[in-house]
């Protein structure tokens, strides 16, 4: 295969050769890539903003992420935090800063996996930046979108008996970095031994190939359902669920029993001797929505394939707290993901 070194092209000629085929795809694109700053129009609409640092090393492992999957993955994290919204992602910018080990054939496949995730959901690449890195990989993605006036869900506004519900399910994006971080250790080891991979294709897809969720954002528009507030699961749904109580300041009671989780899943962390609530409550990158919803929308919520009732919210002096089947209330602590932790 052939491989091209970064300089032979250039920092501009790099972007004109990883750009050169990009059309836009939305009325609010103006005017995309080529100039000093792109041209976005909205009319009546208020726009959302959504920015994402990923560094080699922290973020992620080129050991066992390949490029394409790490380009789309890259990408979807930003959508999926515009969904939250309850918005519609119209544009991306893209910057990255790259070493010298990378050849152009390498951030070629980096752009591909990019690219095919905002042909999936409609969305323009309309501009960013590169610069050299002498410690690898770093990608920064700024998502915008637009959400019509008054119709943006944050995080503040759950109210005390809400239900609380989750989309798809959990933990399996965990388990899948726990595959792919027990196999690279083998490799590290032995890299004659080839890894062993199958019957892990759901959590590596997971892991690797997230899905941001605006079927979901479009089937509550369908059902007639208004969360009251919302967040994506990225760093885990202890963590998710904590920062809308806080920021709502009430309580909150999830059931252990209704956390939705994949058959495939529970196979798998009881292989590596996880339990798969930890993987859920704790693990983080399944990037689904984790909403609230007044409890007088039951009826049509319910009737919305793919979502879960896991519990409810309380009065802020209760506390907030995993309800097992049998036992005693356990405490729910922020213990997902947390980037700058030493």
């Amino acid at each position: 295969m052939k491989k091209t070194r970064i300089e032979a092209l250039g920092e501009f000629g790099l972007i004109r050769h990883l750009t050169e085929n990009i059309k836009t795809q939305n009325e609010s694109t103006v005017y995309g890539i080529g100039d000093d700053a792109a041209i976005i129009d909205y009319d009546n609409k208020e726009s959302l903003v959504s920015t994402d640092l990923l560094m080699e090393g922290i973020h992620f492992n080129l050991v066992y992420t390949p490029l394409k999957h790490l380009g789309y993955k890259s990408i979807i994290v930003n959508l999926s935090d515009i969904y939250a919204m309850n918005g519609k992602p119209e544009q991306v910018v893209v910057s990255i800063a790259i070493s010298s080990k990378f050849t152009v054939e390498a951030i070629e496949e980096l752009y591909e996996g990019m690219k095919e995730a905002c042909r999936e959901h409609q969305v323009d690449m309309v501009g960013g930046d590169t610069t050299s890195s002498l410690t690898g990989l770093v990608i920064s993605i700024t998502a915008i979108g637009s959400v019509e006036k008054g119709k943006a869900i944050k995080r503040n506004s759950a109210k005390e008996t809400d239900l609380i519900c989750v989309s798809g399910d959990l933990g399996g994006a965990y388990l899948g970095l726990q595959i792919l971080e027990r196999e690279k250790a083998i490799y590290m080891k032995d890299p004659e031994i080839q890894p062993k991979l199958t019957n892990y294709e759901y959590v590596l897809q997971r892991q690797l190939k997230p899905v941001a969720r605006r079927d979901i954002v479009s089937l509550l528009k369908e059902h007639e359902v208004t969360p009251s507030a919302m967040i994506d699961v990225s760093d885990g749904l202890s963590s998710e669920i904590l920062h809308i109580s806080n920021q709502s300041n009430l309580g909150c009671r999830i059931y252990q029993e209704k956390i939705p989780i994949r058959y495939e899943a529970r196979l798998c962390a009881e292989e590596i001797h996880l339990d798969p609530i930890i993987a859920a409550m704790n693990g983080g990158e399944d990037y689904e929505l984790l909403f609230t919803v007044p409890v007088t929308q039951h009826e049509k919520l319910v009737a919305i394939p793919g979502v879960s009732i896991i519990g409810h919210m309380t009065h802020a002096e209760s506390g907030h707290y995993l309800v097992p089947e049998n036992g005693e209330d356990v405490k729910i602590e922020a213990q997902g993901w947390n980037p700058i932790k030493g």
